[in-house]
């Protein structure tokens, strides 16, 4: 690759992240399509986090739909990362992620296909959906050629996010502790259940050996004598 260095050693002790956000928008129709059934349009995606130009590393992008699409395997090897399309039904596409230099190997991401709205969205008139997930990159000692590209991305004019990842984010870790306190309760029950039935078979077992003992060692007869004058 012209201007990077072709060097494939490490970089130790270097950890680069690149935060990076994948997903679809979808937009109902209004009705179905009489010409094939498809009754939205959706867009798939993978982009930069921070509005950075990602072709600096990353090669090529492949969108793999169902195979009920014309050519299912879409490759993009320059931004958008995107791929256009129409239907009826959701599914899972894989995102694969290849970079410049070939030596790292590519990433893999899975992203279910959402069309449609839930019933509150429904009443409320919405008919463009969004479904997107964050996530990270983490190059760890990367190769002298990576390491550039990585470090020769350049920040790309901003644009809003469709997101609100800060008011996200607060929802998911407030769902982590509500789900963490739950996870606690019942443990707490488990333990005081554990605790009573260690009782209960320490006092059968006390019972037991009460019962083998008095087995073991019967208390002798005592016979009695009577006398005649």
């Amino acid at each position: 690759m012209a201007g990077y260095s072709m060097d494939n050693s490490r970089v130790k002790g270097t950890v680069i992240t690149k935060p990076v956000i994948f997903g679809n928008k979808s937009s109902y129709f209004g009705k179905k399509r009489e010409s094939d059934g498809h009754t939205h349009s959706w867009t798939c995606y993978f982009k930069s986090f921070n509005n950075e130009d990602v072709s600096s590393y990353i090669k090529k992008v492949q969108f793999k739909l169902h195979e009920s699409y014309a050519n299912p395997t879409r490759v993009l090897s320059k931004p958008p990362y995107e791929v256009n399309e129409t239907g009826w039904g959701e599914f899972e596409i894989q995102i694969k992620v290849y970079f410049m230099d070939p030596v790292e190997r590519p990433v893999t991401l899975y992203h279910l296909l959402k069309l449609f709205q839930t019933e509150a969205a429904l009443a409320s008139g919405k008919k463009n959906l969004v479904s997107e997930y964050y996530d990270e990159i983490i190059f760890q000692d990367p190769t002298q050629m990576m390491h550039q590209c990585l470090l020769s991305a350049r920040q790309l004019p901003f644009s809003k996010q469709d997101t609100d990842w800060a008011e996200k984010e607060r929802r998911t870790l407030e769902s982590i502790a509500n789900a963490r306190q739950k996870i606690d309760h019942e443990i707490g029950k488990l333990k005081e259940h554990l605790k009573a039935s260690k009782e209960a078979i320490q006092h059968f077992q006390k019972e037991i050996q009460k019962v083998e003992k008095e087995q073991d060692d019967p208390t002798p007869s005592t016979t009695s004598t009577a006398s005649t004058t």
